[in-house]
């Protein structure tokens, strides 16, 4: 999969191999080899990590089968938010960032950008960022006592009166990001009508999901719809997902 960071990767596959219950997966299946996933020692290095900070807990009697716990499941949606709403229920509440961070200090505001960039912030207005999703106390911890904290505010509001249809285009680009979830689905029947193995077509699917993972910005049904293409592609994954391992 095309993620450096082998923490969320991890994350990313006990959730995708699991379901929404958190169940566990089983490390050692050919189809994570599939994916150049291997459980080798920087991987169970990582394991003990995620298990110290209650991120991952192993399945009783098993030495190789682990699951998501839901402080696992808050720290995935913080690299992939588009999970979050997929298992709950949104507040109604609006988080805006806003940071005033000079030209002299780029470093520092492309630093803050690259590190919020996967919590489904879209761009207001000059400086500021929107999202629905719970970002203030991680935002809090991340900038606690550092030289970012002294540019930065957080806000959390409701939405009073206005068209929520125009925000959400404006902010998040919702029809080109739609265009790009039907651009998968032709990808997906081409692999999957493909003479590939079951092991190859399954790699396939997931980097080719991953790719939009990391752009969508997880919004909930409130503000697109029940029938959002989004949803109905995790469902279509599942489903793909199901047949692949089995067959």
């Amino acid at each position: 999969m095309k993620i450096k960071d082998r923490k969320s990767e991890l994350l990313l596959i006990l959730y995708l191999f699991s379901n929404k219950t958190l169940t566990p997966v089983e490390l050692k299946s050919e189809f994570l080899i599939a994916l150049e996933f291997q459980l080798n020692k920087k991987t169970e290095t990582t394991l003990k990590v995620l298990e110290l900070e209650g991120f991952v807990a192993k399945a009783q009697g098993s030495e190789s089968s682990y699951h998501l716990t839901e402080l696992g499941f808050d720290e995935l949606c913080l690299r992939f938010p588009f999970f979050r709403y997929s298992r709950w229920n949104w507040d109604g509440v609006y988080r805006i960032l806003s940071y005033e961070i000079p030209e002299k200090k780029r470093e520092l505001r492309d630093k803050l950008r690259r590190e919020v960039s996967g919590w489904g912030l879209g761009p207001w207005h000059r400086s500021f960022w929107i999202t629905p999703h719970p970002i203030v106390k991680p935002l809090r911890q991340l900038i606690a006592n550092k030289e970012e904290e002294k540019y930065v505010q957080a806000f959390e509001a409701n939405h009073s009166f206005g068209d929520s249809h125009i925000l959400v285009e404006k902010v998040w680009g919702i029809k080109k990001l739609e265009a790009e979830y039907r651009k998968l689905f032709k990808v997906w029947h081409e692999i999957l009508s493909g003479a590939d193995s079951n092991n190859e077509k399954i790699k396939k699917i997931v980097n080719n999901y991953v790719e939009l993972l990391n752009i969508d910005p997880g919004l909930p049904k409130e503000l697109i719809g029940e029938n959002w293409i989004g949803f109905e592609s995790y469902d279509i994954f599942l489903e793909i997902k199901e047949i692949l391992i089995k067959g």
